[in-house]
């Protein structure tokens, strides 16, 4: 089956197309191998509101549900039982593309338990644990950006386990995030990991940066103010890509990589993420065609990946050198009177606990699920 034209170009341009959702539908149907063949798709995110979304629909998951109560499963057990089954499943789909690309995409990820965000021990078990049991070279396991969540980066790279670190709002977290990952290569290295078998991507998101700063805008109100509406997350994103350039490709404090690759290790990957566009007054492209650069990765919702591969533009590099640029978008936003500050440490905030959330209610569901089919065996 032929690539579409569109989302050729992108990968062309240095962009590795990942699917930011799945589901057991998605792998049994043959629908993901599909977008590998024909959408350049060589990767997969997942999350607690994608798997949430995907075992209260439908009825895929039926019999092993059934088959948990009989065992005497609680929840907890339950979603790590079905959870970890299909980012398996959906790994092994993608393995011809970890194959061919050396490791670099064909990669599948699963989360830690949001609950854990804020407890470095309790994460590094979880992500030891997880990786044990999806026993796939091309997982990876996410660890979210907070405070507790740096060192618990440093540590499960340093067990020669890849990560991607998700939920990333802020430039000075990302700088932190590199230096987790660098510090763990480090500590890998002298735990006799081979440091070509560890990768990292970190995923930095777009979207809600502009969602939450929109608002402050339209209530600032001035025409000043109107007139950055919509401008913040790719600026921010594009601060973030300099920084990459800075650490990992050529940058004035790229000699600490260097020094790793030489023995092996490899880049950190941008990754963005949140690229779905939420304000319909901007085009539904935005996030993808704004964020072209070499070693990106960008996860699409189905949607979005659709509406490009039936619209979408690629203008070339379109990070490169716009730091400038950006630093005066944030500069003017700070003069309209929004503390950027702020915005971060609430995004975050909201951030993990919508995954909480999520989590919440996917343990109430299976729960419920359970107890039905429990209820009809007896």
């Amino acid at each position: 089956m032929a690539q579409n034209e569109n989302l050729a170009a992108l990968s062309a341009a240095g962009v590795s197309v990942w699917l930011d959702d799945l589901s057991r539908d998605r792998i049994q149907s043959g629908n993901l191998a599909d977008l590998v063949a024909t959408r350049g798709v060589v990767g997969v995110t997942t999350n607690p509101s994608i798997f949430q979304a995907a075992l209260s629909v439908g009825h895929a998951y039926d019999a092993q549900v059934k088959a948990l109560a009989a065992e005497g499963a609680d929840a907890d057990a339950a979603i790590r039982t079905i959870t970890t089954d299909d980012v398996r499943a959906a790994c092994d789909v993608l393995a011809p593309v970890f194959e061919s690309t050396g490791g670099t995409d064909g990669r599948v990820s699963i989360e830690v338990d949001p609950r854990f965000a804020f407890d470095a021990d309790k994460t590094v078990a979880q992500a030891i644990e997880l990786w044990k049991i999806v026993d796939r070279k091309n997982l990876f396991i996410k660890i979210p950006a907070t405070e507790a969540g740096l060192p618990a980066i440093t540590s499960v790279i340093g067990e020669g386990i890849s990560v991607n670190v998700t939920l990333i709002f802020s430039v000075p977290r990302y700088r932190a995030v590199m230096g987790a990952y660098l510090d763990g290569l480090r500590n890998a290295k002298i735990g006799g990991h081979d440091l070509a078998k560890i990768h990292s991507v970190a995923s930095f998101f777009v979207s809600r940066v502009d969602t939450e700063i929109d608002k402050r805008l339209d209530k600032i109100g001035t025409p000043e103010a109107l007139a950055l509406r919509g401008k913040a997350g790719v600026a921010n994103a594009r601060l973030a890509y300099a920084e990459y350039q800075d650490v990992f490709d050529g940058g004035a404090h790229t000699s600490t990589y260097n020094h790793l690759a030489s023995q092996g290790a490899n880049r950190q990957r941008p990754l963005w993420a949140s690229t779905g566009v939420k304000n319909p007054d901007y085009s539904d492209t935005l996030y993808v065609t704004e964020l072209v650069g070499p070693n990106t990765v960008n996860t699409l919702p189905e949607k979005t990946l659709e509406a490009f591969a039936d619209h979408g533009e690629v203008r070339g590099d379109t990070l490169s050198g716009r730091a400038v640029e950006a630093a005066q978008v944030f500069a003017d936003l700070e003069a309209a009177g929004v503390d950027l500050d702020e915005v971060f440490v609430q995004l975050e905030r909201e951030g993990v606990d919508k995954f909480e959330a999520s989590w919440g209610e996917l343990i109430e569901a299976t729960t419920a699920e359970l107890r039905t089919a429990a209820a009809e065996d007896n």
